[in-house]
């Protein structure tokens, strides 16, 4: 988590999107896989969050569409948002660690993560997806306001 933590705060930093990054580690080995920043800002696609980018650098790097072949962890800084949930199941990665999960990254940032269901950890862990929580929650805190102290850009279409 500490890398996913660094990459996201260098992330805004240098402009190429939000304060959010995610990184695929091969669940046997320990080894990385692939990392991935958010990139909506640099490359004008709404779609290039920082789950997208890795998962999708990890299936191109694997040659494969199907992360379950072989155990995957997804290292995210903060619960996915709705479509990168969605990605993350479709994905076939096994398990999920983020910081944190909730409204908390909403009010210290301004983004809209989107409607994600209450039972939103049980509908992964019912897809074969274990979900841990907590881990460098108080870095990611850190990045996160020092990204809404900076001015940064919030794209946020409609603003709700």
């Amino acid at each position: 988590m500490h890398l996913v933590n660094v990459l996201a705060g260098r992330n805004f930093r240098e402009g190429s999107g939000g304060p959010f990054a995610a990184a695929v580690f091969d669940l046997e080995s320990g080894e990385l896989v692939s990392a991935g920043v958010n990139l909506v800002l640099s490359s004008q696609l709404s779609s290039m969050h920082a789950e997208v980018v890795a998962l999708s650098l990890a299936q191109t790097r694997l040659a494969s569409w199907d992360l379950s072949t072989r155990p995957h962890q997804l290292v995210v800084n903060w619960r996915p948002c709705a479509m990168c949930y969605g990605a993350s199941i479709w994905s076939g990665v096994r398990d999920l660690v983020i910081a944190g999960a909730g409204a908390v990254v909403e009010q210290i940032t301004g983004f809209n993560e989107g409607p994600m269901r209450e039972d939103w950890r049980e509908q992964a862990e019912a897809r074969g997806m274990s979900v841990t929580e907590g881990i460098g929650y108080d870095d990611a805190i850190a990045v996160f306001q020092d990204y809404a102290d900076s001015g940064a850009e919030v794209y946020n279409p409609r603003r709700g």
